[in-house]
C-alpha cells in the first residue's frame, strides 16, 4: 500500500488549496486498485482549519470535508507551534485532529512514497 502524505500551507477560505488537497484525500481513499494510505498535514495558516463551527460563506464545508476523510482512516495532523504563534492553541478542534510537530512531519516525510504540497 502506498503512503501518499499530503501537506497544506493555505488557510481553508480564501483560497482553494486546502479545499483541493481534502478532495483529493477522498479520491485517494476511495480508490481500491492500488488502495492508497493518505495521512494530510495542516502547516501555517491552513491549521485554521481544524476549529470547528465555522461558516463559510463559500458553498464547500472544511469540516465536514476533513470529518470525512478521518472516518475514512486518514490521519489528520497540524502544527502545534503554528497554533501557539496564532494565539490558537486553547480553541476547541474538530475530533479526530490531532497536534503535532515538524519532527512528526519529518517521519512521514521519510515513509511516504508520494507527497503532493498544496
Amino acid at each position: 500500500m502506498q503512503h501518499i502524505l499530503l501537506i497544506v500551507n493555505d488557510a481553508p477560505y480564501g483560497s482553494e488549496r486546502l479545499f483541493n488537497a481534502l478532495c483529493l484525500a477522498i479520491e485517494l481513499n476511495e480508490q481500491d486498485s492500488p488502495p492508497a494510505k493518505v495521512s494530510l498535514f495542516l502547516l501555517s495558516d491552513a491549521i485554521t482549519a481544524v476549529i470547528p463551527k465555522q461558516n463559510p460563506a463559500e458553498s464547500y464545508n472544511i469540516q465536514q470535508m476533513l470529518e470525512i476523510i478521518i472516518a475514512q482512516g486518514s490521519q489528520v495532523k497540524f502544527c502545534g507551534s503554528c497554533m501557539h504563534a496564532r494565539g490558537l492553541a486553547q480553541l476547541e478542534l474538530i475530533e479526530g485532529c490531532e497536534v503535532a510537530t515538524m519532527d512528526d512531519l519529518a517521519q512521514w516525510l521519510i515513509t511516504a512514497d508520494k507527497t503532493v504540497n498544496f
